[in-house]
């Protein structure tokens, strides 16, 4: 089959289809997204080798469950054990032994074919078309924030970042009840939340007040959001990183101290929650995708997401 491949350089190669374990599906691949983690790992994150890839929809060809068989499916990343504590408790995202879809030790989704789970999968409501099912993911990572910590009706939230993460993530909370304001500085940007109906402030016109904020949401996709985030929280206020990028920021920790700031690291999510969200239309991607490129232009479309503006990218694999 052909797949992108990073072992240092991102290169199209002929590999041959995965095989499936026992317990896991062969999925073929329709459409997947190209995230800033599959970018920062072309960069060294994770130290990550083989097929990268971890936003995807496609359709079950290979199954020990024939019920699976032919259901458009996407599927949550973390292949946990199923063994340890973490798992008994339902946290199999934080499995010590845990595989991740193309980032930690299993080939993602840059390719015709891919593996997982079968309790990893989860069927698309036909509701959902296929260029809003690759977002899934994220709309997942979005939501966990509201599994992590009780966000009343009315909580005023900054989001720090004007991204794909930001503004999915500003729809997500907008619609559990708080009081969302979407900071940036690309204007391109903010005009497409706007047209969702997000209040936004541009940064470079107008700076907010510092400690203003009871929750601020870091979701720049860089170092530098880490303290725009430290400044608007106001005291024992809570602070939601959600960014992951290669390399590490730096910022003073005092102010975590002296005014005794939660710092919540915040990750994946289930992917359930997300697909209702999706599904009943509180969270709306279209406006979202970018272009779409063919597996075979995968280098192109990496390219192109470095020298041009755009919220998403797509790789359309071969019918």
């Amino acid at each position: 089959m052909k797949a992108l491949f990073f072992d240092g350089k991102l290169t199209l190669r002929d590999v041959p289809k995965p095989r499936p374990a026992a317990g896991e599906a062969l999925i073929q691949v329709a459409l997947a997204g190209i995230c800033g983690t599959d970018r920062e790992i072309l960069k060294g994150y994770a130290g990550y080798h083989g097929i990268p890839g971890h936003e995807f929809v496609g359709r079950v060809v290979e199954s020990p469950d024939p019920q699976w068989l032919g259901e458009r499916v996407v599927g949550e990343i973390n292949l946990a054990c199923g063994e340890c504590e973490w798992c008994a408790r339902g946290l199999g995202r934080h499995c010590p032994r845990r595989q991740v879809l193309g980032i930690l030790g299993h080939d993602g989704a840059f390719a015709e074919f891919l593996t997982l789970p079968l309790a990893n999968l989860h069927r698309v409501p036909e509701e959902i078309p296929d260029q809003a099912a690759t977002f899934t993911e994220p709309v997942a990572a979005a939501a966990e924030i509201l599994e992590q910590m009780p966000l009343a009706p009315g909580t005023r939230v900054a989001i720090i970042g004007d991204g794909r993460l930001g503004i999915l993530t500003a729809q997500v909370l907008r619609h559990a009840g708080a009081d969302v304001t979407l900071l940036g500085h690309h204007e391109w940007k903010l005009d497409a939340a706007r047209g969702l109906g997000i209040p936004v402030v541009d940064e470079k016109e107008q700076k907010l007040a510092p400690a203003s904020f009871p929750v601020t949401v870091e979701a720049t996709g860089s170092p530098r959001g880490l303290d725009e985030a430290l400044r608007l929280v106001e005291p024992r206020g809570t602070v939601v990183m959600k960014s992951t990028f290669e390399g590490a920021p730096h910022f003073d920790s005092t102010k975590l101290v002296v005014d005794e700031i939660t710092l919540l690291g915040s990750r994946c999510g289930l992917f359930a929650p997300a697909l209702e969200l999706l599904r009943h239309g509180h969270v709306t991607v279209e406006q979202l995708v970018s272009k779409v490129f063919p597996l075979e232009m995968g280098l192109e479309a990496s390219e192109y997401l470095e020298r041009t503006s755009a919220f998403k990218v797509l790789l359309a694999m071969p019918t």
